[in-house]
């Protein structure tokens, strides 16, 4: 995987150990180049300065590809203790690190607690396991948590087949791409749209 755009373009972010020590039931399925690109096309006039959130960061590249694009600041929730090390490693190494957090955790355990500490964010990408139900609980804490701040957008990448509610607490979808089998949905909130 490498970085397609910004000031570290053409570094590369994942090694193949990343993907043969993962578990079974932590399977990565990293975002293409194809559907990359699409979503900071789609997101390009939102990004500069933008705080961003890689909540199922996976090798992180995403989120790494949006600080390489201009972002203020850069979250990224992973579980996997091998991963984490990896995104704080390359963070590091392309000179990020003051505008990286690193969260070794899962999405729901990392939303409660940053709206329990009043945090907000301009970019939310979800990217969660294909086949889990993780999305229907997930995106409609950020709706109503006030994680997302005023303007902000959520992009959700998933299976083309899958579909996701119109509106999710205070979240409603306003568009969606497709690339292949796979979709990228954004939602912003009701009273932004």
């Amino acid at each position: 995987m490498r970085i397609s755009g910004g000031l570290v373009k053409g570094r590369q972010t994942a090694t193949k150990r990343l993907f043969s020590k993962a578990l079974e039931s932590e399977e990565l399925r990293p975002t293409s180049s194809k559907v990359k690109e699409a979503l900071f096309d789609i997101i390009r006039d939102r990004i500069e300065g933008a705080s961003f959130v890689d909540l199922y960061a996976g090798t992180g590249t995403v989120g790494l590809e949006a600080l390489s694009r201009g972002a203020g600041k850069a979250v990224f929730v992973e579980p996997n203790a091998l991963r984490v090390g990896a995104i704080k490693e390359n963070a590091d190494r392309f000179g990020f690190h003051e505008r990286t957090v690193v969260v070794k955790g899962r999405a729901y355990e990392f939303l409660k607690k940053a709206s329990a500490e009043k945090e907000s964010f301009d970019i939310f990408f979800l990217d969660p396991p294909y086949y889990s139900e993780e999305i229907i609980k997930i995106l409609p804490l950020i709706g109503e948590k006030g994680l997302l701040n005023d303007s902000g957008t959520v992009v959700v990448e998933h299976f083309f087949k899958r579909k996701l509610p119109e509106v999710a607490g205070e979240l409603k979808m306003f568009k969606s791409y497709r690339y292949g089998d796979t979709m990228l949905t954004l939602y912003r909130r009701k009273d932004e749209i």
